[in-house]
């Protein structure tokens, strides 16, 4: 009997000892999720809530213009906060924001950043009629916007069916971050052969972080920095993936932001730091552990 059907349990201390990418052990992934909330639906989460606890009825305006506030303030801040520092960043975005916001989406492939699939507006794809065709028109509408199709994917809430693995694997997809349980990346069983499974992160996720469990605004920098101080003593024997899993409307807040960047340049000081994106990084597991795809099969 398995405890997952799509990755097969390890003990992260049993994993065979992997080459870090260039000879360096802590890879550090930034990645923005861009998302399109439709103002005519209920939003997915909220900032605020309704005066007297009732669920607000379309438009929510506070709500709404929450996020909002990330794509026409936050993206801008960001964007130039990583082209500053020679980071590129993973855009884990929703297909409909090259139609919607499209000096945005411009914007975001002149920085060079990789993009990866994140359905077509924010909703989960347990929530979609059709899976199949959803996950194919967003692939599409992000290749027609980049010029390439997207080889990775993280599902809008991370939500998935039974299916979805499958069902993406069979549209050319590589590389899934929807399963958040390791360090490093894994490989993932499909009907349609292995794919690898790389990490994303709730501990360093900034929804998690300030919408839900309300940290200070230097929550992030100190969970950088603790989480380092764990990685230390784990770096000698194997490489780790540092996820920044960051969404505009929060980290990109100014009094946010500042703290962030201070957990960038810390990060920058070290020399045993590469940032990758999330193709890079699964080409570099994929020749590093090349035969654990045969334990999926």
């Amino acid at each position: 009997m398995e405890s997952n059907p799509r990755i097969p349990f390890r003990l992260s201390s049993d994993r065979p000892p992997l080459e870090g990418p260039d000879g360096k052990r802590l890879i550090v992934h930034v990645a923005m999720n861009i998302e399109y909330w439709p103002i005519e639906r209920p939003m997915p989460r909220g900032i605020i809530p309704a005066p007297h606890g009732a669920q607000p009825a379309p438009p929510d305006v506070p709500n709404f213009s929450w996020v909002e506030y990330g794509m026409r303030c936050g993206m801008p801040r960001m964007l130039d906060m990583l082209s500053r520092k020679g980071i590129a960043a993973s855009a884990f975005v929703n297909a409909q924001v090259a139609d919607v916001y499209p000096s945005l989406m411009a914007a975001v492939i002149d920085a060079g950043w990789e993009l990866v699939g994140h359905g077509w507006f924010q909703q989960s794809l347990k929530q979609v009629e059709d899976e199949a065709d959803t996950i194919r028109r967003s692939l599409d509408r992000l290749e027609k916007a980049g010029g390439k199709r997207p080889r990775a994917w993280l599902g809008p809430g991370l939500g998935e069916t039974a299916d979805t693995p499958d069902l993406l694997r069979a549209e050319g997809i590589e590389f899934l971050h929807d399963w958040v349980l390791d360090d490093l990346p894994t490989w993932i069983r499909t009907k349609h052969g292995p794919m690898i499974g790389l990490p994303y992160t709730f501990e360093l996720n900034d929804v998690p972080v300030y919408a839900i469990q309300n940290g200070s605004t230097d929550e992030y920098l100190k969970r950088v920095e603790a989480t380092l101080a764990v990685f230390e003593r784990e770096l000698r024997d194997q490489p780790r993936v540092l996820t920044l899993a960051l969404h505009p409307h929060i980290i990109g807040v100014p009094h946010v932001a500042h703290f962030f960047e201070q957990a960038l340049d810390l990060l920058l000081a070290r020399d045993d730091t590469v940032f990758m994106t999330s193709s890079p990084m699964g080409e570099w597991f994929a020749a590093a552990d090349p035969h654990g795809a045969e334990t999926v099969r």
